[in-house]
């Protein structure tokens, strides 16, 4: 399959942005003469299953949910020594982790079996009032972490992508606070080498358990990925408690550079999806 490229901004490329570009741009120099990659509301050009029945992002209505007594803890056990590399690909801030065996694994809750821990990463808005791509009872929260584990039956990570039952993957909402959560920080100290598109640095001894919340609660349903080809395998655990960050340590997030190192700095912000239509979808809650 081609390689489209594809983003965040709207049509006209200019989401969440002055019309101007960055401030000290001169007006239309290598800014807005950039032809723009299309933005959420046309991915399907490229992506026809972008426009499929069971698209993620969605906003849970509290009162369309339904308890399901038969939803049952979720446990994760994580290999600190499986963590690799952090990288900035232009669109989010990933940690990527070995995923050869089952050393760092996802189990339980509304999954049989176990799958594999695969990569981390967040998705934040340009203010600290949105930024998640999951919204609440509309609350929107200042960022979406999100763990993606895949199922081992299914061969490779490829492979589950084709499955309905591939892919397992743990949102955790970020909210600003007083009370920050401090093992967030390790990661965000390490935004400084990976400052600009395409830059990648070791990320080792990471446990990403440390930053679950306290409760376990947690809304579960069947959904895809948030970012093309919008693939709908993934069984989503979002959980219903946010961790806290300060808003210095989103300020860090959107430091990052969505352009490579010898071109203009433009901020890495509002890389979330709109909310997709539900269709008929049911919204399962570990908790009454």
């Amino acid at each position: 399959m081609a390689q489209f490229v594809w983003g965040y901004d709207s049509d006209n490329g200019e989401r969440g942005r002055g019309a101007a570009g960055p401030a000290g741009a001169e007006p239309g120099r290598h800014f807005l003469a950039l032809p723009f990659p299309p933005g959420p509301e046309r991915w399907h050009e490229n992506y026809p299953m972008a426009r499929g029945d069971k698209q993620s992002p969605i906003e849970i209505d509290s009162k369309d949910v339904r308890h399901d007594s038969a939803l049952g803890p979720w446990h994760a056990s994580y290999d600190p020594g499986a963590a690799k590399t952090i990288l900035n690909n232009g669109r989010t801030c990933r940690v990527v982790f070995d995923d050869t065996f089952d050393r760092s694994v996802l189990r339980g809750g509304p999954l049989t079996g176990a799958y594999r821990l695969r990569q981390l990463h967040l998705h934040w808005g340009s203010s600290d009032d949105h930024g998640s791509e999951h919204v609440i009872d509309g609350v929107k929260y200042a960022a979406e972490l999100h763990m993606v584990h895949w199922n081992p039956k299914h061969g490779n990570f490829a492979g589950a992508l084709k499955q309905p039952d591939g892919v397992a993957v743990v949102g955790i909402f970020l909210k600003v606070g007083k009370a920050p959560k401090p093992e967030i920080k390790r990661i965000l100290q390490a935004i400084d080498n990976i400052k600009t598109k395409g830059k990648e640095a070791p990320f080792q001894h990471f446990d990403p358990s440390i930053l679950f919340p306290k409760s376990r609660d947690y809304w579960t349903y069947h959904g895809s990925f948030t970012t093309p080809p919008c693939e709908e395998c993934i069984t989503w655990i979002l959980l219903r408690e946010p961790i806290e960050v300060s808003s210095d340590q989103m300020a860090k997030l959107r430091s990052l550079s969505k352009n490579g190192e010898n071109e203009p700095v433009n901020p890495l912000v509002d890389n979330w999806r709109p909310p997709q239509p539900v269709k008929g979808r049911i919204v399962r809650a570990s908790f009454k």
